[in-house]
């Protein structure tokens, strides 16, 4: 391996530095929220534990009474439960390495996944699908809402629709710390409207349980069908990436220490991977109440969550106070995830922009832009065909996110061949690596095909299945067959200041950048081409010219 002279940085450089370039690369990161960079450990002042309920707060969708709803009613009860716990099993299993990266390293899923086998480029393609989920999610969440002000105050749909995607704005523009308080806030109500009336239910009119677990469903035949399984899988397994919000929390993780142990490991399990354990308790919910308002609303109106709690409440309380606590439940829930899903899919849409064209607008161009989206396909009523939109776009997040986790369970930790540390920085990673981008799209397009009846009715509903294993055995395979070659583009960022303190987490040490003039933490600095400096990783990121950038100095 050849050895390269580091850079020394001399306690000079910790002031802001003269620069011949425009210091307006880099805003204002504490209204940014580090949109495309680490989140240093100066700005994560929460604890593990507010960090914890702050995501957790983030996945009081309503989409998840829909979902579940949707295959129970379709396949039965017991085909949906299954379905639910197949799908709950998979998405914790892989979210669990993605959320532990985040939390360590305190960067977010576009950024890890540019280290896990697809390169600085080579992530654009998932952003731009992490993105999509976002609002697609976002217009699935504003549909539920538009729902319960019709019901509660008789708007029409389409105004419900502006309504739920205007009254985010203000919440979103202040990122993590606005949204820390919102959801520590609105937790408790939440919990209490959402799980009180099942419970009610449960107690004074046990029948409920046994009417529940026999419902056959419109395509069953009251037992567990492999392909009814499948499919309903399929649909859950959209939600893979929530991992990715979560993540967007999680990487204000404070520093894990011995003293912190416990409630830091705690955290990052509850609120990564431990999000699927809430999420499927809520599907299996929506089946419970769609089969319980049945008879009353028919099976056109059973999977509106609406619909659902206004059924329950009724049984409880007098008919005077059902819709409102009804519009309340729905309101609240709408407002807690969409502010996550605007919030998220504006860092996914700024990190493909930036890296593509090299500029950097701000995160605030890509909120409105997400928002509009989400709007486009609430007009276009959404949910009206709500699981085949999830059916098909289950394919490309399974794919993706199995990929990432793959490459670092299997090649980063037993075989050796990804570096462990995660790398984000351009110049330090190669443009594309086909380890992930290989994988990726051989995973999603032959699942695709599959979804899609390109290869027969029988093998259709085994799509998911299909994205899940191509993704887990080409990921390796490819990475064996490369030799593990193009996840560095050079083995060294210049800098003779290590990128990790004692206890392995990344470094506070502080230096400014010479072309913006501000200062960052060690990860996210290289040393600067063509001068004796350091540049920040935005600025290099935005270097049209790429003079800043250092020259490839592959491993020998």
């Amino acid at each position: 391996m050849s050895v390269e002279p580091q850079l020394t940085v001399p306690d000079s450089s910790r002031r802001p530095a003269p620069t011949e370039a425009p210091a307006g690369t880099a805003a204002d990161e504490t209204l940014e929220d580090y949109t495309l960079r680490f989140a240093p450990r100066s700005y994560r002042r929460w604890t593990p534990m507010v960090v914890a309920t702050t995501a957790l707060g983030g996945i009081a969708y309503m989409a998840d009474f829909s979902i579940g709803a949707g295959i129970g009613l379709t396949h039965g009860t017991g085909n949906a439960l299954a379905a639910i716990l197949v799908a709950a099993v998979v998405i914790f299993l892989t979210g669990f390495p993605l959320a532990y990266y985040a939390a360590r390293y305190n960067i977010d899923l576009d950024l890890i996944t540019r280290g896990s086998g697809f390169g600085y480029y080579g992530s654009v393609l998932t952003s731009v699908i992490f993105a999509s989920f976002t609002f697609i999610f976002f217009a699935l969440e504003g549909s539920i809402m538009a729902q319960g002000l019709k019901l509660g105050f008789g708007l029409p749909l389409w105004l419900g629709y502006v309504l739920s995607t205007c009254m985010v704005i203000p919440l979103v523009i202040y990122g993590m710390k606005a949204l820390s308080k919102l959801q520590v806030w609105t937790t408790p109500v939440w919990l209490l409207l959402m799980v009180g009336p099942l419970l009610y239910l449960i107690a004074t009119d046990p029948g409920t349980v046994h009417t529940f677990l026999s419902y056959r469903g419109a395509h069953g035949d009251g037992g567990i069908n492999a392909a009814s399984v499948l499919l309903g899988a399929g649909v859950c397994l959209s939600l893979i990436a929530q991992i990715g919000e979560q993540i967007d929390y999680l990487r204000f993780m404070p520093p894990k220490t011995e003293g912190n142990r416990r409630s830091w490991w705690t955290a990052v399990v509850m609120a990564g991977p431990g999000w699927v354990v809430l999420g499927a308790l809520k599907q299996a919910i929506g089946v419970f109440l769609a089969v319980y308002v049945l008879a009353e609303v028919g099976a056109a109106s059973a999977a509106e969550p609406i619909r659902q709690f206004t059924g329950a409440f009724a049984a409880m309380m007098p008919s005077w106070l059902v819709v409102p606590l009804a519009v309340v439940l729905v309101v609240i829930s709408q407002i807690k995830i969409n502010v996550t899903n605007a919030y998220s899919g504006s860092l996914a849409w700024t990190n493909s922009f930036t890296r593509v064209t090299k500029r950097y607008p701000g995160r605030m161009v890509f909120v409105l832009a997400n928002l509009a989206f989400a709007l486009v396909l609430m007009e276009a009523d959404m949910f009206s065909f709500l699981n085949s939109v999830l059916g098909f776009y289950s394919n490309c997040a399974i794919a993706w996110i199995v990929t990432v986790a793959t490459d670092i369970i299997v090649n980063k930790y037993l075989l050796k061949l990804s570096p462990q540390a995660p790398e984000f920085r351009r110049g330090m990673l190669y443009a594309v690596n086909p380890v992930g981008v290989v994988s990726f799209t051989a995973a999603s397009g032959l699942s695709i095909a599959l979804y899609f009846h390109a290869l027969g009715d029988t093998l259709q509903p085994y799509s998911p299945v299909a994205a899940a294993v191509i993704a887990f055995v080409l990921t390796p395979l490819t990475a064996v067959l490369t030799k593990g070659r193009f996840y560095l583009r050079r083995t060294t960022d210049g800098i003779d200041a290590p990128l990790l303190d004692p206890d392995g987490n990344p470094s506070p040490a502080r230096y400014a950048c010479h072309v913006c003039r501000q200062e960052f933490e060690r990860p996210d600095l290289a040393a600067c081409h063509q001068h004796a400096a350091v540049i920040c990783s935005l600025c290099l990121s935005t270097d049209r010219t790429g003079a800043h950038v250092l020259p490839a100095a592959p491993a020998s």
